[in-house]
């Protein structure tokens, strides 16, 4: 069975403004999800799921949906608030979504097979879409706790306008993650990569740290685990009482391979990241596409 690629498209561009999932940096119109698409369509992904918001499904699918449909098989998921284990209830004054975990909870009723897990904001690169496609169409059928991340060099991940959120990544000599701390804030400063701790202090890292660009790949066994962890995630008071707290997915995995749960291999990739983080951003990554078009590695009509 082909894998599937989950699209993460719930949340607006908070730093950058505005839906800049559906921004047009490509010369010919092209948003970095049809960059992403079109790899993964060339790497052997056989469905396309997306996780939105329930209030913009009309323009998505007309806007978003429209173009892919011939070419490979589409489902639509909703991400709310209110998407809760039966018990809880979500504090009021909350409005910020509980984050890419929660998310991907979204799609346990239409993903039963292997499947990768991206930003839409995001441009990735090909070799990524390809190191990730093999992984799981590799998988034997039936497998369970065989999860993967696309490593990437903290330092090609930068941007220069302003902070931004990684993974940071710890792997053994097997290429096993064994750990994945989500930080909120890494920036070069004077000419040192650096991210900001829970205790707010700017802590050094190297420039070829592993980081999680948000590409996972995981076996459906994933959303079981995920409903569990995250009854255990909105029992702790100072998640609920904090209007702001996440249920990300590197705080997932984290709590899996230290279980014992499941393993992660961090893939190694050729791929260097770029995207829109802030407005300033734009003008460079504009650029970029248009050098990947005018080189030939992308044609001038995606699809």
């Amino acid at each position: 069975m082909k894998p599937t690629l989950f699209l993460l498209a719930a949340g607006m561009g908070s730093r950058y403004g505005g839906l800049k999932q559906l921004d047009t940096l490509g010369p010919n119109g092209e948003t970095i999800m049809d960059y992403s698409i079109y790899d993964a369509i060339n790497a052997g992904f056989g469905k396309l799921v997306f996780v939105i918001r329930k209030d913009f499904e009309d323009d998505f699918r007309r806007v978003v949906l429209s173009k892919y449909e011939g070419h490979i098989p589409c489902e639509l998921v909703f991400q709310s608030l209110n998407a809760l284990p039966e018990g809880f209830t979500c504090p009021e004054g909350r409005t910020k979504p509980w984050g890419t975990n929660h998310a991907v909870m979204m799609g346990e009723p239409v993903i039963h097979e292997p499947f990768a897990v991206i930003n839409c904001d995001d441009f990735y690169d090909r070799d990524s879409f390809r190191v990730m496609g093999q992984f799981l169409s590799s998988l034997p059928e039936g497998s369970t706790g065989k999860y993967a991340m696309v490593g990437f060099r903290v330092g090609n991940t930068l941007s220069e306008s302003g902070t931004v959120s990684r993974g940071v990544c710890e792997n053994d000599a097997n290429h096993h993650l064994t750990s994945v701390v989500e930080r909120t804030k890494i920036q070069r400063i004077d000419g040192v990569v650096k991210y900001l701790d829970d205790d707010d202090k700017w802590v050094a890292i190297g420039d070829n740290t592993p980081v999680s660009m948000n590409f996972w790949g995981f076996t459906p066994d994933y959303f079981a685990h995920s409903r569990e962890f995250f009854k255990t995630f909105l029992s702790d008071p100072k998640n609920m009482e904090n209007l702001k707290s996440e249920f990300f997915i590197p705080l997932m995995v984290d709590k899996l391979i230290h279980d014992g749960t499941a393993t992660c291999e961090v893939l190694d990739t050729t791929s260097k990241w770029f995207g829109v983080t802030y407005p300033e951003d734009r003008p460079d990554v504009v650029a970029k596409f248009q050098k990947l078009h005018d080189e030939g590695v992308y044609p001038d009509k995606l699809f």
